[in-house]
């Protein structure tokens, strides 16, 4: 298998903003700023592919929810199955006993998802709600 190409750039920062990418780079176990800087890359990468509606995105959808509320838990089952084919598993867990937290791992194009993630969190009797965007891996050099 051929190696990836590597480019080498030369970037210039402030001495203070130098030092803080250094301290960051040792918290969080980097060996090196390159490899510090490519994960930065490859985060900004995935948030702007997620504002394209063509691209295909891959995430979670959590949500916390009274499942005491009327009619709410048929109306978020209502929801998935209308986007079945961009489900690909969801987790149900009982927090207490009102409160529920539904995760729902999501794979598809980004307009869709986001559709269904607003049509989910904005369901009434949804306490809290949030899209965690990912990259389908497919796009992306390791």
């Amino acid at each position: 298998m051929k190696r990836p190409t590597v480019v080498r750039l030369s970037v210039s920062l402030p001495g203070d903003l130098a030092k803080q990418l250094d301290a960051m780079t040792r918290e969080k176990g980097y060996t090196n700023r390159s490899l510090a800087v490519a994960d930065m890359i490859r985060n900004t990468l995935v948030e702007h592919n997620q504002q394209r509606g063509d691209r295909l995105i891959a995430g979670t959808i959590t949500l916390v929810y009274d499942h005491h509320k009327h009619g709410l838990q048929e109306l978020l089952t209502d929801i998935q199955h209308d986007h079945h084919e961009c489900i690909i598993a969801s987790l149900h867990a009982h927090l207490d006993h009102h409160n529920c937290l539904e995760a729902l791992v999501v794979r598809g194009p980004s307009a869709r998802i986001k559709a269904m993630a607003d049509h989910l969190i904005a369901a009434k009797g949804v306490k809290h709600g949030k899209l965690t965007v990912t990259t389908t891996g497919q796009d992306l050099p390791a």
